[in-house]
C-alpha cells in the first residue's frame, strides 16, 4: 500500500511539474504575442505565483517520493537510468532558476511600462529571450525522464 501511495505521489507531482511548465508556457507566450504591457504585468504576475505555488511544490516532492521509490523497489542509487534522470533533473533546475528570475523581472518592466504608458522596454525582449531559449531544455528534460521512468532502460 505504502508503494502505491508513493508512486500515486510522484506521478502525479510529475504531472504538476510537467503541466504547469507547459501552462505558464503557454499563457507567457500568449501574453507577449499582445505586446500590451498591462496583459504582460498581470498575466506575468498570475504565472510567477503559479511557479511557486504549484512547481517549486512538484520539485520539492518529486525527489522525496523518487528516492522512496527506488528503495522500495530495490533499485540501486546507480543504476545507469537513474544517474541520467538526476542528470537531467539538475538541467532542469539549472534552466527553471533563471527562468523564475526573468519573469519576475519582466513582470517589474511590464508594470513599470504600464505606468508610464510606454511600450515593453529592450531588457524585456532580452529576458523573454532568454526564458525562451532556456524553457526548451528543461521541457525536453521532463520529457526525458518520463521516458527514463517508463522504460528503465539498460545502458
Amino acid at each position: 500500500m505504502t508503494y502505491l501511495i508513493l508512486k500515486v505521489i510522484h506521478i502525479l507531482s510529475g504531472a504538476v511539474l510537467f503541466g504547469t511548465g507547459a501552462g505558464i508556457a503557454f499563457f507567457m507566450l500568449r501574453a507577449h504575442a499582445t505586446k500590451d504591457p498591462r496583459t504582460v504585468a498581470s498575466v506575468g504576475r498570475i504565472v510567477v505565483l503559479a511557479d511557486f505555488v504549484f512547481t517549486a511544490s512538484a520539485v520539492v516532492v518529486q525527489p522525496i517520493s523518487g528516492l522512496a521509490l527506488i528503495h522500495l523497489q530495490g533499485y540501486a542509487l546507480t543504476e545507469p537510468w537513474l544517474m541520467a534522470a538526476y542528470a537531467l533533473y539538475v538541467l532542469i533546475g539549472v534552466c527553471w532558476l533563471p527562468v523564475v528570475w526573468f519573469q519576475w523581472r519582466m513582470v517589474q518592466l511590464a508594470e513599470r511600462a504600464a505606468e508610464e504608458g510606454a511600450s515593453l522596454p529592450p531588457a524585456y525582449h532580452r529576458l523573454f529571450r532568454a526564458w525562451f531559449i532556456l524553457g526548451w531544455p528543461a521541457f525536453a528534460g521532463v520529457i526525458g525522464i518520463y521516458a527514463l521512468m517508463v522504460a528503465k532502460p539498460v545502458f
